[in-house]
């Protein structure tokens, strides 16, 4: 079985032996580098294409999420496992858009990060458990925060009246359950589309499911 080769990326020397003196007593791993900046980390990830970059997420001057995007940019069949001591759901967050391949806490046993290094370099997607539960409420936090936006600008009887649209309703259906005349419901549907940038109600409709309105709309 091929050995995974590793680039170690970590500011602090010391952490860096020690890495090295740990991944050298495996005969799984090789290492085949080490760097102390993003910019090192980005040319030595170029030249020696080691299957794994094992990176620190915090660095001096480029931070290793940047040194992470430029590495998967120039070469995206370079894995990257992110080994940080900051449970940070932010950062985590970056890391993932920027293309990490997983991430690790320091805290981790020596046996969990060689596994990890192993599964990362077989093509897994690895996130510590201890961090998971924080990405997945950022995301959500995010998505409802995008759902909110897509509806600013719209009053409370405008709202109710795209509600009705998304869920199928004439303007007779939506002006006898909301005691409006037909004629004033097609001036507040004329007015939604020109708020939404949109042409028609089936456009609109399609805007309102995607973005949840049933979660936003006044009753």
């Amino acid at each position: 079985m091929p050995r995974v080769r590793v680039l170690i990326v970590d500011d602090h020397e010391v952490v860096r032996l020690g890495l090295r003196s740990l991944l050298e007593q495996q005969p799984t791993m090789e290492v085949v580098g080490e760097a102390a900046t993003a910019a090192e980390a980005v040319a030595l990830a170029e030249s020696l294409l080691p299957d794994v970059v094992l990176m620190d997420i915090r660095l001096p001057g480029v931070s290793g999420v940047e040194a992470c995007r430029q590495i998967k940019a120039r070469n995206p069949r370079v894995r990257v496992l992110i080994l940080t001591s900051y449970a940070d759901g932010q950062l985590l967050t970056d890391a993932i858009v920027a293309g990490a391949d997983g991430y690790i806490l320091k805290q981790v046993g020596s046996d969990a990060l060689i596994t990890a290094l192993e599964r990362v370099a077989a093509g897994e997607n690895l996130l510590d458990p201890a961090l998971t539960r924080q990405v997945f409420s950022r995301l959500k936090e995010a998505r409802e925060q995008e759902e909110l936006l897509a509806f600013r600008g719209l009053s409370d009887q405008e709202m109710r009246i795209l509600a009705r649209i998304a869920e199928g309703k004439t303007n007779k259906e939506i002006g006898d359950e909301l005691h409006l005349s037909e004629k004033t419901v097609r001036n507040y549907v004329s007015e939604i589309l020109a708020k939404l940038g949109l042409s028609s109600r089936v456009q609109a409709a399609a805007y309102a499911a995607r973005y949840h309105i049933e979660r936003h709309a006044p009753p």
